[in-house]
């Protein structure tokens, strides 16, 4: 627990009490502005591994529950969940030992995300993140593996990539499978998320996810089956590698390795200069046939920063949904991101005002980058550019 975060939003505290005692009463403005802008680091302890080899590389599992750590009401009805749970990885960890022990020394944290998709909030993966940089920061640690609910990981792992400062392995893993079930793949995936992250292989590759024996970047990371072990794909781009026994092999990388070792290689969104209050409202809408307008025109009334939209084909929305989006960019000041409901293909930028290209980001992905963009940049021009750039970057131009 030395890492641990309160269930609850970590606020910047103020300085103002203390600098008074130290500066007396005319630091007062300066220290409280000075607070405001900068929020109080997480604190965190040095890491203190189980029986540790200097040989083998450190590595910190985030326990954030999840289906891994969870009971079917029988070992053949996956579909139904039991009352009873696990007390948490370290069950699931005791099952891969004393193998998994040649790997990594291992250190079980407990983690700011409760594993439940359904009850997930934002401020939840603001606190993820202030732990994560906390933890990834210390010169002991080598790589993290967070263990959380398979339903939304593709979002939680996407948040991690925009806002983990750190270029060390981040590997995201779980199961589709409960614990006491004949199927529990939770195991496999545990022992292959530690492997991946032990072996330095995607170092600078920033979060992953992996299960069923392939990792996969989280920009590009869907699940495409609410059952199924396989469930999670990479789209038109497949798989960064797999794991087959001790062989981990990397078959390729995403573009933000280019900048590995350089201050580009993280993004803007530095968590530690803001405080969770200040995260922008992004909502989703979805589009179909005849698509009434009031999904948008209540969430513009209602306030929210910006929209992404779910469009048909190539982004197409109805006529309704078009004409109340042009009165939300004009009359409320909100900005929109344009994708596609099929699953798969690029969505360009037209230049239309007020209205960004999702490229090929699905929905979800892209209110995550829609919402912090908003929180760092009340700029369009700077937005669009972070959508083309860290939205969706190439290896063009490898000389």
């Amino acid at each position: 627990m030395r890492y641990g975060l309160p269930r609850r939003a970590r606020v910047a505290l103020p300085l103002t009490a203390s600098l008074l005692l130290l500066a007396g009463c005319d630091a007062a403005s300066e220290a409280e502005a000075e607070a405001e802008a900068e929020p109080t680091p997480v604190e965190t302890a040095a890491p203190e591994f189980t029986d540790a080899d200097g040989e083998k590389p450190n590595i910190v599992i985030l326990d954030g529950g999840g289906t891994i750590v969870s009971t079917a009401e029988g070992p053949a009805d996956y579909t139904h969940y039991g009352d009873e749970s696990l007390d948490g990885i370290q069950d699931v960890l005791d099952r891969i030992s004393p193998e998994i022990d040649e790997v990594a020394n291992l250190e079980i944290v407990d983690g700011a995300i409760p594993g439940v998709s359904s009850t997930t909030t934002v401020e939840q993966l603001f606190e993820m993140t202030r732990q994560l940089d906390g933890i990834m920061a210390d010169d002991e640690v080598d790589g993290v593996v967070v263990n959380t609910g398979t339903n939304i990981m593709e979002e939680i792992s996407y948040w991690a990539d925009l806002t983990v400062r750190s270029d060390k392995p981040l590997v995201f893993t779980g199961s589709m499978r409960q614990a006491n079930t004949f199927s529990f793949d939770g195991e496999a995936n545990l022992f292959n998320a530690i492997r991946v992250a032990a072996s330095g292989e995607t170092r600078c590759f920033g979060a992953v996810q992996l299960l069923n024996d392939e990792f996969v970047a989280a920009r590009e990371v869907t699940k495409t089956d609410a059952w199924r072990t396989d469930t999670f794909s990479g789209g038109r781009y497949g798989a960064l590698g797999t794991v087959d026994g001790d062989n981990v092999r990397t078959v390729r990388a995403p573009a933000r390795v280019l900048d590995c070792g350089t201050e580009e290689w993280a993004t803007p969104f530095d968590l530690s200069t803001v405080d969770v209050d200040d995260l922008a409202q992004v909502e989703i809408v979805y589009s179909y046939v005849e698509a009434d307008a009031t999904p948008i025109e209540a969430l513009a009334e209602a306030g929210v920063d910006g929209i992404v939209t779910a469009g048909h084909g190539a982004g197409g929305i109805s006529a309704a949904q078009s004409e109340a989006r042009e009165a939300a960019i004009a009359d409320d000041d909100v900005l929109f991101a344009n994708t596609t409901r099929t699953g798969s293909g690029s969505i360009y930028d037209d230049g239309t005002e007020g209205v960004l290209p999702g490229y090929d980001l699905t929905p979800q992905k892209a209110r995550v980058l829609l919402q912090l963009a908003l929180t760092f940049s009340d700029d369009e021009d700077q937005i669009r550019d972070w959508f083309t750039t860290i939205g969706a970057p190439e290896f063009n131009g490898v000389e």
